[in-house]
């Protein structure tokens, strides 16, 4: 049995549908047990549990042979990260009570980064999972590809889309939610006996991507010409400001931290490879998002 977390959203979702086209059993772990009932109509078992609750997800992973974890991400966390030492330590409790075998853990690019950062999140939970004597990989897969779903709407209407990812032709490591899944999938389905410990599993996809890239593709798929701008940075503060942010530092210094090269992967020279190109991934955004 595998429990699943975050089922009810792209990674999850993604995931359970690779596990059982694997036939593997699923116990679909969901905070809003409404969401969990198109699962429980495909033959997977429903816990619910909240991750803010210890011992609801402690009884969630109970009897579960592998555990499959993603986090909810928090954009605009209170300074110090609470959210995330709250986390951490509820989820140390859960696993270390439930003992599955193994651990996937979904994590990011960056993770060892010593600058904080929005992603010194994850760097938190890991640090704290890796005192558990349990089998766990952390996936850390590089910047989303579907990010660019913020810049659809510009890309058709004003054709024009804006980056902080900068410079323009800096090449930045991005990877599919299509290939996370499908390479957790795998992970988590690995038995005991080919990896033991703890283990890191780093991937991005089949090339890297410059955010000029990412115009141009946008304009092949269109069929109209797309213009790309930075967004200055001193401008940074006061627009994630404007845009209700509370805490906008952490979010500023993981930019930073990407245009600077100092989030990046651990161990380079073992990146995995995914298979899901860019042009893809823009291809079912636009074919999946409203023409207005």
């Amino acid at each position: 049995m595998i429990a699943v977390t975050g089922i009810s959203g792209n990674i999850g979702s993604q995931l359970a549908q690779n596990l059982l086209a694997a036939n593997q059993p699923i116990r679909a772990v969901v905070r809003d047990i409404r969401k969990a009932q198109p699962w429980a109509a495909r033959g997977c078992e429903v816990a619910q549990a909240d991750i803010n609750d210890a011992q609801s997800m402690a009884d969630a992973f109970q009897g579960a042979d592998a555990v499959f974890i993603l986090v909810p991400p928090i954009f605009d966390p209170l300074p110090g990260f609470p959210e995330a030492q709250t986390i951490a330590a509820n989820l140390k409790f859960a696993l270390n009570s439930a003992h599955p075998s193994r651990v996937v853990y979904l994590s990011t690019i960056g993770a060892q980064a010593t600058q904080t950062n929005l992603l010194s999140q994850h760097t938190i939970i890991e640090k704290s999972l890796r005192e558990l004597p349990i089998s766990i990989t952390f996936l850390r897969p590089g910047w989303f590809m579907e990010n660019a779903s913020w810049d659809v709407a510009s890309a058709r209407k004003d054709g024009k889309i804006y980056s902080f990812l900068q410079p323009l032709e800096k090449p930045v490591p991005m990877v599919a939610t299509a290939d996370i899944a499908r390479i957790a999938a795998q992970l988590v389905q690995q038995q005991s006996t080919q990896w033991t410990g703890h283990q890191i599993v780093e991937l991005e996809g089949p090339e890297r991507v410059t955010p000029n890239q990412i115009a141009a593709t946008f304009a092949e798929l269109l069929g109209h010409p797309v213009a790309i701008q930075p967004v200055p940075r001193e401008t940074w503060p006061t627009l994630f400001q404007s845009q209700g942010m509370k805490n906008p530092t952490p979010r500023i210094q993981m930019l930073d931290g990407f245009n600077e090269d100092w989030i990046n992967f651990e161990h380079p020279t073992e990146v995995l490879k995914g298979t899901v190109t860019l042009k893809e991934v823009l291809k079912s955004l636009l074919e999946n998002s409203p023409k207005e």
